[in-house]
């Protein structure tokens, strides 16, 4: 179709698709789906199950937090569980969760910025599918202009965080702008925690704007969130003084120093908590100028972060 091999490549390895051409093959999809109720085609979910495509089982995602202009992926799931997502319909076919995730180029490695559609996708899928037991409780979607990184690993996407950028709008109804920049969003999947992703991707934020003499943690921090920051900031005395806990827009007023706080005990650490963390959680402002926080790590085992 593309000149390409793809039977050994993947979503995110071919020729990039654009916002309305992904929207508009979603529409195409539906309309036939919906013209033809017995298809009689299947999808192989594992080795023994596999599901039946049509229209009572696909349904529209929205990919971004803002609705316009409409973008959304078409998802399969089981019949018995609509909030069970199987399989992505990207490139013209079906494609299983994992093979989305997958990548079979080499210069995919570590850190990178997500800057293609597909690489959208991926954090998408990550934050609202995978890692959440239903579509039904997943983290709030991204805007679609918002900075992210996914942290590749053995050609498997096992992360991303994203960044509120200084000089960017707090939101879509004021005209406040972050005063600095700010670590919004964490997330390290389940299957590759206890390996010092967390901390990997905190580093490379600081790295990142090694320029600016402050830099922020979207507030409030998760107990697992001060985990990983304590620990990071033990091995890098030099951020101890520039790493802030701030809420929008990132004033003196509504800055908290990270390390002081850890030192005066100010943070529950949640050492032994596991219930309702260890698979994510969101936490919002109140507010009109609101930050979300979230973090996906393991509080069993802080320490191997």
């Amino acid at each position: 179709m593309y000149g390409l091999n793809i039977t050994a490549m993947y979503p995110v390895d071919l020729p990039d698709v654009g916002e309305t051409e992904l929207f508009s093959a979603a529409g195409q999809y539906l309309s036939a789906l919906a013209a033809t109720p017995c298809s009689n085609e299947w999808f192989q979910s594992t080795q023994t199950e596999k599901v039946e495509i049509n229209a009572t089982n696909v349904r529209p995602l929205q990919l971004f937090k803002d609705e316009q202009p409409a973008c959304e992926v078409l998802a399969l799931h089981p019949p018995d569980d609509q909030t069970k997502a199987v399989a992505l319909y990207l490139h013209g076919k079906w494609w299983h969760l994992d093979d989305v995730l997958r990548t079979s180029s080499k210069s995919r490695h570590g850190l990178v910025s997500a800057q293609s559609m597909m690489e959208r996708v991926i954090v998408f899928l990550l934050s609202r599918v995978v890692e959440r037991p239903s579509l039904g409780e997943a983290f709030s979607l991204h805007p679609r202009t918002e900075s992210c990184k996914v942290l590749w690993k053995d050609n498997q996407a096992v992360g991303f965080y994203t960044v509120k950028h200084k000089g960017s709008l707090c939101d879509g109804w004021t005209s406040c702008c972050y005063l600095l920049p700010v670590l919004d969003t964490v997330l390290v999947r389940r299957s590759c925690r206890r390996r010092g992703f967390g901390i990997q991707m905190l580093q490379d934020f600081c790295s990142s704007f090694s320029s600016e003499e402050f830099l922020g943690l979207s507030s409030p921090l998760s107990p697992s969130m001060v985990a990983v920051v304590r620990s990071f900031l033990q091995q890098h005395e030099e951020y101890r003084e520039h790493l802030y806990e701030v809420e929008a827009p990132g004033g003196w007023a509504q800055r908290r120093n990270i390390w002081l706080n850890i030192r005066l005990g100010r943070y529950s650490l949640g050492l032994t908590e596991e219930s309702g963390l260890t698979s994510g959680h969101t936490q919002q402002h109140k507010g009109s100028n609101s930050l979300q926080q979230t973090c996906e790590m393991d509080l069993t085992s802080l320490e191997y972060l």
